[in-house]
């Protein structure tokens, strides 16, 4: 197991805890205000080494301005706030109850509602004790946790004329005002820690320990994928070859098994497109996956200043609903579905798929063949790029082809073995040689991704599961690294009746991700686990359950799919959350925290599926962890081949 916070903080000596690191403080995504910046220093000079200091911490989506973590002495959170107070004053609304009003540039009145920032601190406070502390004592635990207020340009008298009358109305608040301190300009530029932070001067508690500190300070860790988004995109020697040049048609195709940076390659070349001004649409099939592109096009160093003027992010679809919005055919495009749709064969469930999938396949393309032959005007690209392109039909990729502006480029990337929607066999060799290919495939040999650990388990699944002439996998030509890229891998059947299957997989689901939440590395925070299921039924209900036992995630699984598709377009990796999501659309993504759930795999795109989800574990140094939850008797030989076997 990782070493504990309190183990590594002695093993440094007195050297402080910051997270982020100082030298990435100015790379946050909101960047700090001069008072956070203040009362940082003010922290950083006064406190004793042993207190960590986190930065805009996750904390399950909060984000307060600064925590403070002491494994002997208790927590302490603060929010800060760079107000000038002359335009605020404690009042009621017309429920009767206290809150801080304002006044805006006419002298109306108005109330903050949730932005008082009173109200933040407890909520603060609350949270910490009953959901990220649940090891404090009942009775006394509260008092380890400090909830505080810093306004570093507002003068003692205006915080007390404003913020006195709301303090007083907590009763918690004015009997027990060390934990609640209420700081002011003057306590900053003196540097009165006394009054900022009253239990900063405590040595150590008797409720506090280290195994609160450690049950906390996953919570607060900032996700992997943050991390990752302020630091450099790398590429070997034939990524790079392939991100900085074109071929002399302007056509290229790029293949290679799971892991071995064609997404990487992509966005690099889309970014080295836009730091030359080029117009770039970068388009997939899920709309999850753009999410993911965007973020690995923002740390290829060429264009992070382009990024959003230069490149088009869309799935396929949305890039024919804009093309119809923009030249005036939305209602011919929104007509394609009424049409599938209000046939009356459509109402048995398959024979509606079969007309949604000639309207996918033949119909929405046609369209946009029409609409691009009738003339100038339309939008056009230097360059298109398209990412898990077995996902797409041929008719897709000549209906792109219409948007590419002469002596343009394209870019096709592919990986037929993850064929989770059974399209790849469309695209035959004649129908490559159509799309303008020419020559072999340009092929990337070595997976970057997947731990070595795992990669035998994925080889063997895909000789015993997988069948076809297009099975692509990873070498297996870092064995002598396992020992580099540590990493726990669990396999759990879950048997029994078929009608309690549903209720065991949930609570064996729930037992994984609590277990991983219990042994996070240091590195890495509650956020960066992330939930798989093979259908969004058992995810949606999966889903609710973490949302009533306190644990907020961002999912993408919600019964509408207009709501749906909005979630999917927020999901990305530096999210405050749990990630729980599908497999389809967790497909090209990459994560060191796994909880897949496997409902069935009888059809081979099912196969191809579970395949798919196998292959989404990141390497990584300090280790990471896979667990497979499963309920299909067929894979249970296969499960007992990994180093953790277990029947739920």
């Amino acid at each position: 197991m990782a070493a504990s916070r309190s183990d590594l903080s002695q093993q440094r000596g007195a050297q402080r805890i910051i997270e982020p690191p100082r030298d990435q403080l100015d790379q946050l995504l909101t960047p700090l205000t001069e008072g956070e910046r203040k009362v940082l220093e003010l922290f950083d000079a006064k406190l004793p080494a042993a207190w960590e200091i986190y930065v805009q911490p996750h904390l399950n989506g909060l984000r307060p301005d600064i925590v403070l973590l002491n494994h002997r002495v208790g927590v302490a959170v603060f929010e800060i706030k760079d107000w000038n107070l002359d335009s605020y004053q404690a009042g009621t609304d017309h429920a009767g109850n206290d809150v801080l009003i304002g006044r805006d540039g006419s002298g109306r009145e108005f109330s903050h509602g949730q932005r008082d920032p009173i109200d933040q601190i407890l909520l603060y406070k609350d949270e910490l004790f009953e959901l990220y502390c649940p090891r404090l004592n009942q009775q006394a635990g509260r008092a380890v946790i400090t909830a505080g207020l810093v306004f570093p340009c507002s003068p003692r008298s205006e915080v007390e004329r404003v913020f006195k009358p709301l303090r007083k109305a907590r009763n918690g608040m004015d009997r027990y005002p060390r934990y609640y301190p209420i700081a002011a300009a003057e306590d900053v530029s003196s540097g009165n820690l006394e009054a900022i932070f009253p239990e900063g001067e405590r040595t150590s508690s008797q409720v506090m320990t280290d195994a609160t500190a450690e049950d906390l300070r996953g919570w607060l860790k900032e996700p992997f994928g943050s991390q990752k988004q302020r630091s450099q995109l790398r590429l070997d020697r034939d990524q790079r070859r392939l991100a900085t040049t074109r071929t002399e048609t302007g056509y290229r195709r790029i293949k290679g098994p799971a892991g071995s940076g064609k997404s990487v390659v992509l966005a690099a070349r889309a970014a080295e497109l836009a730091a030359e001004r080029r117009h770039v649409l970068v388009v997939s099939f899920n709309i999850t996956l753009l999410n993911y592109l965007r973020d690995l096009a923002v740390r290829h160093v060429a264009a992070r200043p382009v990024i959003r003027r230069q490149i088009d992010f869309l799935h396929f679809h949305g890039w024919c609903k804009r093309v119809c919005l923009s030249t005036g055919n939305h209602q011919k495009y929104k007509g394609l579905w009424a049409d599938a749709r209000s046939q009356e064969s459509a109402s048995e469930p398959r024979e509606r798929r079969r007309n949604e999938k000639d309207v996918l396949e033949n119909r929405l393309p046609s369209l946009l063949q029409r609409i691009y032959s009738n003339g100038a005007g339309h939008p056009r690209y230097d360059a298109i790029l398209v990412d898990e392109g077995q996902d797409f039909y041929p008719s897709w990729w000549e209906a792109l082809r219409l948007a590419l502006a002469p002596g343009g480029e394209m870019v096709l990337v592919a990986d037929k073995t993850q064929d989770v929607y059974g399209t790849a066999g469309a695209w035959t060799e004649r129908a490559m040689e159509n799309a303008g290919f020419h020559g072999p495939w340009t092929r990337l040999e070595r997976s970057y991704r997947l731990p070595p650990g795992v990669v035998p388990l994925v080889r063997r699944f895909a000789k015993e599961f997988l069948t076809g002439e297009e099975v692509d996998v990873p070498a297996v030509d870092d064995q002598g690294k396992i020992d580099l890229f540590p990493v726990e891998l669990r396999w759990v059947h879950v048997g029994g009746p078929s009608n309690s299957l549903d209720e065991k997989a949930a609570d064996a689901c729930d037992a994984e991700v609590r277990r991983m939440m219990k042994r996070l590395r240091t590195d890495t925070a509650v956020a960066d686990i992330t939930f798989l299921s093979g259908t969004t039924g058992f995810g949606r209900r999966f889903a609710r359950r973490l949302s009533r036992e306190g644990i907020k995630v961002r999912h993408t699984f919600h019964r509408d799919g207009r709501t749906s598709r909005r979630q999917k377009r927020a999901f990305f990796q530096g999210d405050a959350r749990i990630k729980a999501t599908t497999i389809h659309c967790f497909k090209g993504w990459e994560a060191r925290h796994l909880v897949l759930y496997v409902e069935s795999v009888k059809r081979p795109e099912e196969r191809a599926l579970l395949y798919t989800a196998l292959t989404r574990l990141r390497r990584h140094k300090q280790g990471g962890c896979l667990t497979v939850v499963s309920r299909c008797d067929e894979l249970r030989a296969y499960g007992r081949s990994w180093p953790r076997y277990e029947e739920f």
